[in-house]
């Protein structure tokens, strides 16, 4: 297994995990009826889809996807380092910009917002350029 799937898998465990323990933590204010900031809902989903399933699949693709060619089997490995480098920066900043902006909403954790979106977007595109020319027929 590459170093680089191997990072994606064991990132996605760890955001499986954070996605866990948030949705416990949603469980628990939600039984007990306390109030918790509204940003939390977006975050669990994120930490899930994008934490989890996202950077798993991007992980197993880097590795199994047809060879990209001879001298470059997975494509562009830089490519795939930035990839994850991009996906990892924009959700953490959403983690951390989404429940701040639901208590105090303001431009700077708004803009946070969009920037955070920003970077996830072009880790897919990332994603996509790199993984494009591994999909051909037998």
């Amino acid at each position: 297994m590459p170093p680089l799937t191997r990072w994606f898998v064991k990132t996605s465990f760890l955001y499986l995990g954070l996605a866990l323990i948030t949705g416990l933590l949603m469980e628990f204010h939600s039984v007990l009826k306390l109030t918790m900031p509204g940003g939390f809902f977006p975050v669990y989903i994120h930490l899930f889809v994008l934490g989890w399933l996202t950077q798993l699949i991007f992980g197993v693709v880097f590795w199994m996807f047809p060879k990209y060619s001879a001298e470059k089997p997975r494509g562009s490995e830089t490519l795939g380092w930035w990839t994850y480098i991009l996906l990892n920066a924009g959700l953490l900043l959403h983690a951390v910009a989404e429940p701040i902006n639901s208590i105090q909403p303001n431009p700077f954790s708004g803009w946070t917002l969009v920037l955070s979106a920003i970077i996830q977007f072009l880790a897919g595109l990332l994603f996509v350029a790199n993984s494009w020319g591994r999909v051909k027929e037998k």
